[in-house]
C-alpha cells in the first residue's frame, strides 16, 4: 500500500505541476493561451489525457518494413545494455507514428527493451525532439534564441501564423492537418539567422527528412511553406547565400590555399606497404 500511496502522490504532483505550466503558458515568443501551452513546444503535452487513439489499452509495434532498421539499432549495443537504444528507437517510432509518441507507442518500446514503461516516459517527456501530441505532416520549428530573435524571428512567426491560419500561433495544427507551427531553441545556424527547421513526417520512416531553411525573410518563410504544400522541394539552407559567406561575396579562401597541405594518405599507405614487402624479401633472402 505504501508503494501505491507514493505512486498516487507522484501522479497528483505531476498533474498539478503540469497544470501550473499549462496555465502560465509562457514561451520564447511571450504568453500563449493555456491550450496552446500544452502543445507549443516540440515536446508537446505536459499532462496526459487518454483519448480513443492514445491510451494504454491499445497495442503498438514496429511495422515489418521498419524492423530491419530496429534490428540494426539494437545490434549497436550489448544485449544487457539494449536500453541504450531507447532514443534512436523512439525516433524511428515517432517517424512511423506520424510524428508523435502515443502512450501505446512508448509501451511498445518498453516491451521491446524489457524496461518499465516509466523509463520510456521519462525520456520521451524530457527531450523536446519527441512530440506527445498529434502533429501535422510538416512540423515547422522557428528558432527563438537571441540571434534569430534579433534578426526577426517574431516576424517569421507572425507571417507563418497568418498564412497558415493558426490564430494561437505556436503549438497549433492547421485545420487540414498539414502543418504544425512550433518553436525550438538554438539550432546552431546563428550566422544565417533567422531560420526554421522542418521535420517531414509525410512519408513515414523511409521518407523522413529534417531540413534547415536559413537567412529568411517573412516572405521567404511563407514561400517555403507554400512549396512544401505543393509537394515541391524548396531550397535547403540559406535562401540568399551559397553557404554562410558575407553578402558581398567571399573575402578569404578565394584561391588555391598556399599550404602546408595534408599528407596524401593513399601514397603513404602504398609507400609503407612497399617497404614492408621489401623487408619481408630481405628476411627471406637471408634465410636461404
Amino acid at each position: 500500500w505504501r508503494s501505491r500511496l507514493g505512486h498516487d502522490m507522484l501522479r497528483r504532483l505531476a498533474c498539478n505541476l503540469g497544470g501550473v505550466a499549462a496555465k502560465s503558458g509562457r514561451g520564447v515568443f511571450g504568453a500563449v493561451p493555456a491550450v496552446a501551452a500544452q502543445q507549443r513546444s516540440a515536446g508537446g503535452l505536459m499532462v496526459h489525457r487518454d483519448t480513443p487513439d492514445n491510451n494504454d489499452k491499445l497495442v503498438w509495434s514496429f511495422s515489418e518494413e521498419n524492423m530491419p532498421k530496429v534490428h540494426e539499432i539494437l545490434q549497436r549495443y550489448p544485449p544487457n545494455y539494449k536500453r541504450s537504444a531507447m532514443i534512436p528507437l523512439l525516433d524511428v517510432a515517432q517517424q512511423q507514428n506520424k510524428g508523435f509518441l502515443s502512450v501505446q507507442v512508448m509501451n511498445g518500446i518498453a516491451e521491446l527493451l524489457e524496461v518499465a514503461p516509466i523509463r520510456v516516459y521519462e525520456v520521451a517527456t524530457f527531450y523536446s525532439m519527441f512530440n506527445r501530441v498529434p502533429m501535422g505532416k510538416y512540423h515547422i520549428m522557428v528558432c527563438g534564441t537571441t540571434p534569430c530573435m534579433l534578426r526577426g524571428s517574431r516576424d517569421i512567426v507572425k507571417a507563418l501564423s497568418d498564412h497558415l491560419g493558426v490564430s494561437m500561433g505556436i503549438g497549433q495544427n492547421t485545420s487540414d492537418g498539414m502543418f504544425t507551427l512550433g518553436e525550438m531553441e538554438c539550432m546552431g545556424s546563428c550566422v544565417n539567422a533567422p531560420m526554421i527547421a522542418v521535420a517531414d513526417y509525410s512519408n513515414g520512416v523511409n521518407g523522413y527528412s529534417y531540413n534547415y531553411y536559413e537567412d529568411l525573410t517573412p516572405a521567404d518563410a511563407v514561400a517555403v511553406v507554400k512549396a512544401l504544400k505543393a509537394g515541391q522541394k524548396p531550397r535547403v539552407g540559406s535562401q540568399h547565400r551559397d553557404k554562410a559567406e558575407p553578402k558581398t561575396g567571399l573575402t578569404t579562401l578565394t584561391g588555391e590555399p598556399s599550404g602546408p597541405y595534408c599528407r596524401d594518405l593513399g601514397a603513404v599507405k602504398t609507400e609503407l606497404e612497399a617497404a614492408a614487402a621489401a623487408a619481408v624479401a630481405v628476411v627471406a633472402e637471408e634465410k636461404k
